[in-house]
């Protein structure tokens, strides 16, 4: 939720200049943190769909790790490779068509579906527990 509230309008804003170094440190960050929070999430929904007591709440928790494959499936493939292009740049010599390749735009959008992803996941989640109780 952060990079969708705050790193990605942030970035927006950012003069090109002032981009890529906050972006770098940023994405530093949070890049140690989400793979392992997704994954955990995802293994714990799996477990919950072939584990837990109702078939209502194995449904939820399969469609929950089905959500979460999209939301890792769209970070390996859409921003890991921004995050990686963007850690290689000098931001005191970025390419001269850098105006044509701001991945800005690209990348918070596909940080909203990411986003988007993983909230639905958690509202799945949430009635995993209602249906168990």
């Amino acid at each position: 939720m952060i990079s969708a509230l705050g790193g990605a309008p942030l970035f927006l804003i950012l003069p090109t200049e002032q981009y890529v170094p906050v972006h770098q440190f940023l994405v530093s960050r949070f890049d140690p943190f989400m793979p392992i929070s997704l994954c955990t999430g995802l293994v714990a929904d799996a477990i919950l769909a072939f584990s837990a007591p109702g078939q209502a709440a194995r449904i939820l928790a399969g469609m929950a790790a089905g959500l979460l494959i999209v939301a890792v499936a769209v970070s390996v493939t859409k921003n890991v490779p921004v995050n990686r292009w963007v850690a290689r740049l000098d931001p005191s010599a970025l390419p001269e068509d850098f105006d044509r390749v701001d991945p800005r735009v690209r990348w918070r959008n596909w940080n909203l579906v990411r986003t988007a992803l993983a909230v639905a996941a958690l509202l799945a989640n949430v009635c995993v527990v209602a249906a168990m109780l």
